[in-house]
């Protein structure tokens, strides 16, 4: 399994179409970057939790669909795949890209989140911080 794959499996996990959800996709040791916490987090189970915070957290705020997340281009390399997105979070706009690497078996082994702007980060750091204190 390549990058291919692992790519279209996270999105179909996005689309809440996903059986076996990010267990299915995250390799045991799993490293996550936030664009909010300085250390990387380390293994599986706060890696779900980090991501699922993510997801609820960068869902967008317009009704119309209009501020909703969505990816907007990606590349494909080797094992690696940088995708950008853009979503709105309480009006402010949200710019970033993930960047995902897997291993042979096609198993995310590092995700990587940037954003942008400022003003953005502290908005989703905010938001995830309530998500993640309530699902401690």
């Amino acid at each position: 399994m390549g990058i291919d794959d692992v790519v279209d499996r996270w999105h179909r996990y996005m689309a809440g179409d996903l059986p076996g959800g990010l267990e299915e996709l995250l390799a045991d040791d799993v490293v996550f970057h936030s664009p909010v916490v300085y250390t990387p987090q380390r293994g599986k189970e706060i890696t779900v939790r980090y991501l699922e915070a993510a997801s609820a957290s960068l869902a967008g705020d317009d009704a119309t669909g209009a501020g909703a997340f969505r990816y907007t281009k990606q590349v494909l390399a080797g094992d690696t795949a940088v995708l950008e997105f853009e979503t709105s979070r309480h009006g402010t706009y949200v710019n970033g890209v993930d960047i995902i690497r897997c291993d042979d078996a096609g198993r995310i082994v590092e995700f990587r989140v940037m954003m942008r702007p400022l003003q953005a980060i502290h908005a989703v750091h905010e938001e995830m911080g309530r998500r993640l204190t309530a699902g401690a």
